[in-house]
């Protein structure tokens, strides 16, 4: 903890109070010392005061929060400067919290833990349960401690019941042990508080008092004590309750921590009446509140902007009407609008203010006692509100997370039912497969052999002009039959077996492809363009596939051109083959790649209707995707990728090849 402050008193008041509590501490009494800090030391928290003799404080935050090794670091301002004007400037240039003097050191400590995100107190650092002793009596004190501590627990200490609840708030304890008379507020006082508070209410209390009569006992435990004990008992009873206590003790719901309602807090208070906020900021500071006043909602909520408060109280004054639309202001603000809002003044203000969105009401002649009532009572009603709140949020967030799993396991379970059937499917497609393969090929090999020696052989006059074309259409009729079962094949190779990926010479490859497509029509004359010093990664033999069908669909298009030219080259990585033959209607691309679909007549460009469909999918099982772009008349380009591969990504990457027209 960095403290710097040219007050020695300050100096040593914060130091005291924080070593007590167990920070190690940095003391800086002017500007040059937090500056040599700066550049030397390590500190999870600073406080720093606005005035100092050689150095101002906002310049120091400026520095400090300019700092990479310290843009983490906790900071408070400390300053008699405490008009919200400057507490503004202070927030934002980067303090998480702005305490003006004279405050609190206790205050100040909690304040400083809640910031850092700590609880210590929770466990000791040798993971003994903590006990909080809560009695006037320093002799007695000492003596529990004596007796709590060499049976392992660790103990805490405080003289009043405000104190004790003040502490319990910061540290957590695991129990707390409470003399039932104490001055200022009594041990049945400190142990209903403790029941109204959200995160403290579980915690197990024993409740100690000299009293005899069995009517104190029953009093005391209806205040809400787990156990009671008279102090004139043996010492040991005080264990065997203690262990009692702690082993019933109920287990803490699995929610974020809750602010308890004890700890550091901090009331914004509005009148235009100095005197007003003097005596409000002097009645509710005795409850541990870090009081802000403000002399207008402007300043309140401008001040709210930069940082959050537990509650607001809201004078009157003589201005009943701007009262309430003050208050109407407030509701208004989404950020502030659940802010608990405790309204004061005049007893017949109390209907229209409380309509006007007030959550509570108090006359000034219960000023201060009754204020200091209402506002706990308020800030423990959002605290509550808050506590249900989250308690819902985990509920719903435990629903959502089981309707999470059980559609995981739906989905697995579908998954794996698909994958058993998709299997018993390739094993039925791969049956049929050879059937195609085996037993229709033989049939149409004879139906085409015998056609054409029926047409060798036979003249005209044999024949006749009608058996004749008959005949012929029979033979043309299984020849196409032949081709499309090849097609079909070919197709259900390219979507099955083993991919045998290398680097290999795509131009030597495409070149190949070009000579063999141009020597199955000699008479059609086609300029074949290929790009030099292309290479691929992928199954050289599909790659081949890919390239055959989409440069013979080339040369099938371009029949009817003058001067066809078909060009095989590389962009950016992506490959194409294009084309200047007859094109496709605009629009129509994403249609090119279902089987048998065509988009020109099959008199004027015969076909199987399976080509690109093999090329697509072909180019997706090495995860690529592919497009085509043309016109009607302008000829063709279709555009393919092929990915390298990547050992992470699988079967992943290649169910996202996806094709676009």
């Amino acid at each position: 903890m960095l403290i710097v402050d040219d007050s020695l008193t300050v100096r040593m008041d914060l130091n005291d109070a924080f070593t007590d509590d167990g920070f190690a501490t940095i003391l800086c009494a002017t500007g040059a010392e937090a500056r040599k800090a700066f550049a030397s030391a390590r500190f999870d928290a600073a406080i720093l005061d606005v005035l100092l003799p050689d150095a101002d404080g906002l310049e120091l935050l400026t520095e400090l929060r300019g700092s990479a090794a310290h843009e983490r670091v906790v900071t408070m301002l400390l300053s008699v400067e405490s008009e919200v004007a400057d507490r503004l400037a202070g927030l934002r240039i980067g303090a998480d919290e702005y305490i003006g003097k004279p405050y609190d050191a206790g205050y100040v400590v909690a304040r400083t833990r809640q910031l850092l995100g700590t609880q210590p107190g929770a466990r000791s650092g040798d993971g003994a349960p903590v006990i909080l002793v809560i009695d006037d009596s320093v002799t007695f004190r000492e003596q529990l401690r004596d007796l709590l501590e060499p049976e392992g627990y660790a103990v805490l200490t405080a003289a009043s019941g405000e104190e004790g609840l003040r502490t319990a708030a910061d540290r957590r304890p695991h129990a707390v042990i409470v003399d039932g008379v104490m001055p200022g507020i009594d041990g049945a006082t400190v142990i209903r508080r403790i029941r109204l508070d959200p995160a403290l209410r579980d915690t197990p209390c024993l409740l100690m008092t000299a009293a005899d009569d069995y009517a104190t006992e029953m009093q005391m435990l209806d205040a809400g004590a787990d156990a009671f004990v008279r102090k004139q008992q043996d010492m040991a009873v005080v264990l065997a309750k203690l262990a009692a206590v702690l082993r019933h003790a109920a287990e803490q719901l699995p929610i974020e921590a809750i602010a308890s309602l004890h700890g550091p807090g901090k009331v914004l208070v509005v009148s235009p009446s100095r005197d007003d906020l003097d005596v409000w900021a002097e009645a509710l500071g005795t409850e541990g509140y870090d009081i802000i006043p403000c002399t207008s909602v402007d300043d309140a909520l401008d001040l709210l902007g930069e940082q959050a408060a537990d509650c607001l109280v809201l004078g009157t004054g003589d201005d009943v009407p701007g009262a309430r639309e003050a208050c109407r202001r407030i509701r208004a603000v989404p950020q502030v609008g659940d802010l608990p809002l405790v309204m004061t003044g005049r007893e017949d203000a109390m209907l229209s203010c409380l309509a006007a969105g007030a959550d509570d009401y108090v006359r000034h002649a219960d000023v201060p006692e009754g204020l200091r009532v209402h506002v706990r009572a308020q800030i423990r009603r959002k605290q509550a509100h808050d506590e249900a709140r989250w308690i819902r949020e985990e509920l719903m967030r435990r629903e959502l997370d089981a309707a999470e799993e059980r559609a995981a396991r739906r989905l697995a379970e579908t998954r794996a039912a698909m994958v058993e059937e998709l299997e018993w499917r390739n094993r039925e497609l791969e049956a049929f497969s050879g059937s195609v393969s085996h037993d229709l090929r033989g049939p149409l090999q004879v139906i085409s052999s015998f056609a054409e020696h029926m047409l060798d052989e036979a003249d005209d006059e044999e024949l006749g002009e009608l058996t004749r074309h008959r005949i012929t259409r029979i033979h043309a009729a299984a020849l196409r039959m032949a081709d499309l079962v090849e097609s079909l094949l070919i197709l259900a190779r390219a979507s099955r077996g083993e991919l045998r990926r290398a680097t290999f010479d795509l131009t030597v490859t495409a070149q190949q492809v070009c000579v063999e497509v141009a020597a199955r029509d000699p008479a059609h004359r086609v300029e074949f363009q290929v790009q030099e010093g292309m290479s691929a990664d992928g199954d050289e033999g599909l790659v081949r596939v890919i390239l055959e069908n989409l440069i013979n669909n080339a040369v099938k298009f371009t029949h009817r051109v003058e001067h066809p030219v078909i060009g095989v080259g590389c962009v950016g990585g992506e490959y194409f083959v294009r084309d200047n033959g007859a094109g496709f209607p605009a629009g129509k691309a994403g249609e090119l790649f279902r089987p048998f679909a065509r988009l020109h007549d099959a008199r004027d460009f015969p076909g199987t209707g399976i080509g690109l469909t093999t090329v697509h999918r072909a180019v997706e099982r090495h995860g690529g995707e592919i497009r085509a772009e043309g016109e009607e008349g302008q000829g063709a380009t279709f555009w393919f990728t092929l990915p390298s591969a990547d050992p992470h990504s699988g079967p992943e990457r290649r169910g996202q090849a996806r094709r676009s027209g």
